[in-house]
């Protein structure tokens, strides 16, 4: 699909009205912030990132860049990836091109349906677009502009050859002058719900499986009780989850029509009331992240991330109504569910722990690793037992099935660097371990997670897994982005005896992975905007790819690329002993030296000289 249709898609598949059933006028806007990057070269494996905040409020996202390159999309299958101009784009962390399985035929402006994922497109000679709040969503974005990938990208080079370009951008972020409005042209009416802490009802008492969860509720809802629309008229709103919730639950109540319809023939009961809902955009008919009818049962949503929210409910009556005077009018509130401080998971039986940073001293900078809080561990070392954070219940009763949750946050401008997490024991380890950015993950929500060397995210570019075996687990999450992380250890064994074989984790925060391998150095640089650091490894002459565990040049391949650079300088012998007998100085001197050099120049550019 191209973006084009896409847009047509959009547009045709769900209209946004005002409240009195008309169009609005389209609102004005303001730039909030506006970012020229200058003239750049980009010398073969060279890589450069650009950060743009984007605010809730925010409109819309505009890029114009230009570049001197000159590359046919349509034959892009038969450019080497080492010498491919690229864009990339990423939210909450810097994009890693390396780690993905590219398959580069979209240009930038065609293939970008909705950067909810990292993308990546073949640079081209002049790049315009327009991103709105309708497809993605607000928070930190990153744009990566790299001049060649794969793993010789890292490789370290006396000589560097290939082709070089130069590119110039212009970011634009605006926002609407209205904040009650948003949509492509600031025309949309928001309404935002205020939250409240409301008194206990009969249905929230039948329907909740433990009343001290009762205690945390809230009830959030919009100043205007009740709202009025055409059928497929829609109304939008929106609120805010501050701290980690267990569900929050959408309903409608007094569906009615406004006025009586003259032909009798149907009623409020006919009435569908259309519910969609989005983490950090607006929801459409074409893209959303839950659904229902709230006419017929309130939509729940269990363990959402915290962010804002946008609901959109359309009315939709499957029998016509003829008087264009019938409108349907409803009410709409919502519930956010909390658990009580130090628990959460289903029904508040679990045990939660928001893990401390501590700032980790030696010669890489930027580093921290993370513990809990009185929980037995040692503030002088990164590991902590997991034993005493065991909850006591497990979920549903079942044996076996023991969830402990650890929150984390990565603070802003460390989205460059790398979760790094391990568990450790001296028998089989009985966790699983489940990820999730910005809310806790369960078996079904997660971002990350490892149960065994079979059962992992092999499906995540950024999951990187090194020499896990039952006794111990290794893995990294790379360019971590920015916010709160929420961990989930399943623990299934009740009947192990966790003194004869106690399981140590470590989470912390480190630049490089896995420290380069032993085979290069940990390098850290900075975004254009100089508020995110980023860390990359630089190989030896030897080894490439993210950790420079990607062995480039072999013993082997050194023996023969050695035994042919002998032979080729060996050619410049016969000449410079020719003109030597010929007594032609001149000749000796340019044979002899070219001999000389030539033989420099490929001992430097190979890795043969070590310095």
């Amino acid at each position: 699909m191209t973006f084009f249709n896409f847009v047509l898609l959009f547009f045709c598949s769900f209209v946004l009205l005002s409240a009195n059933g008309e169009p609005s006028s389209k609102g004005e806007t303001f730039i909030v912030s506006s970012f020229s990057y200058p003239h750049t070269r980009l010398r073969p494996f060279d890589l450069r990132y650009i950060r743009v905040d984007l605010p809730s409020w925010f409109s819309s996202m505009s890029i114009a860049m230009n570049s001197d390159v000159d590359l046919d999309v349509s034959r892009i299958e038969r450019v080497p990836m080492s010498t491919l101009p690229i864009i990339c784009f990423r939210d909450g962390g810097p994009p890693l091109p390396d780690a993905l399985n590219l398959t580069l035929k979209d240009s930038a402006i065609s293939g970008i349906n909705g950067l909810d994922v990292e993308q990546c497109f073949p640079m081209q000679k002049n790049i315009t677009m327009k991103l709105t709040n309708n497809q993605i969503s607000p928070g930190v974005w990153f744009i990566g502009l790299f001049n060649g990938i794969g793993p010789t990208r890292t490789q370290s080079k006396m000589i560097v050859r290939g082709p070089a370009y130069s590119f110039a951008a212009n970011i634009t972020v605006e926002a609407c002058t209205n904040s009650m409005m948003m949509g492509d042209f600031c025309n949309s009416p928001v309404y935002p719900f205020s939250c409240t802490t409301s008194n206990v009802n009969s249905t929230l008492k039948a329907t909740t499986v433990n009343e001290t969860m009762l205690e945390n509720l809230m009830t959030c809802k919009s100043s205007l009780k009740t709202f009025c629309a055409d059928e497929s008229v829609s109304y939008i709103f929106s609120f805010d989850i501050i701290n980690v919730a267990d569900e929050f639950t959408i309903m409608a109540s007094d569906v009615k029509f406004n006025v009586t319809p003259s032909n009798k023939t149907s009623g409020a009961n006919d009435v569908s009331l259309m519910c969609f809902v989005r983490h950090g955009s607006m929801p459409s008919v074409a893209s959303f992240d839950y659904s229902s009818d709230l006419s017929k049962v309130p939509l729940v949503i269990h363990s959402p991330l915290i962010g804002r929210w946008y609901i959109t409910i359309v009315p939709i009556n499957p029998i016509k109504i003829q008087d264009s005077n019938v409108r349907v009018c409803y009410s709409v509130e919502s519930h956010v569910l909390q658990c009580p401080l130090g628990k959460a998971g289903p029904n508040c039986t679990m045990d939660i722990y928001t893990l401390q940073t501590f700032v980790r001293r030696g010669p890489t900078p930027f580093e921290s690793y993370y513990l809990p809080v009185s929980a037995g561990a040692s503030y002088t070392s990164a590991n902590f037992p997991l034993e005493p954070l065991l909850s006591n219940s497990s979920y549903n009763g079942e044996p076996g099935n023991i969830w402990t949750y650890l929150l984390l946050d990565i603070p802003r401008g460390a989205a460059g660097g790398n979760i790094h997490v391990q568990l450790s024991s001296d028998v089989k380890i009985n966790y699983e371990v489940y990820i999730r950015f910005g809310g806790l993950p369960s078996l079904i929500n997660r971002d990350y997670h490892y149960v065994n060397k079979s059962i992992k995210s092999d499906t995540s570019m950024f999951f990187m897994l090194y020499d896990s075996s039952d006794d111990k687990i290794n893995f990294y999450i790379m360019y971590a982005r920015e916010g709160t992380w929420g961990f989930g250890l399943r623990y299934l064994n009740t009947s192990h005896d966790p003194s004869k074989g106690p399981t140590v984790m470590s989470l912390s925060l480190e630049r490089c992975p896995k420290r380069c391998s032993s085979r290069g150095d940990c390098k850290f640089s900075f975004d254009a905007s100089g508020l995110t650091s980023y860390s990359f490894c630089s190989c030896d002459r030897n080894h490439g790819g993210i950790d420079c565990s990607i062995e480039i040049v072999s013993h082997q391949g050194h023996i023969r690329q050695s035994f042919f650079l002998i032979v080729s300088n060996a050619a410049a012998i016969l000449p410079a002993y020719w003109a030597l007998r010929q007594k032609a100085l001149a000749e000796w001197v340019l044979f002899t030296s070219s001999g000389i050099a030539s033989g420099l120049y490929h001992a430097c550019d190979l890795p043969l000289m070590k310095y």
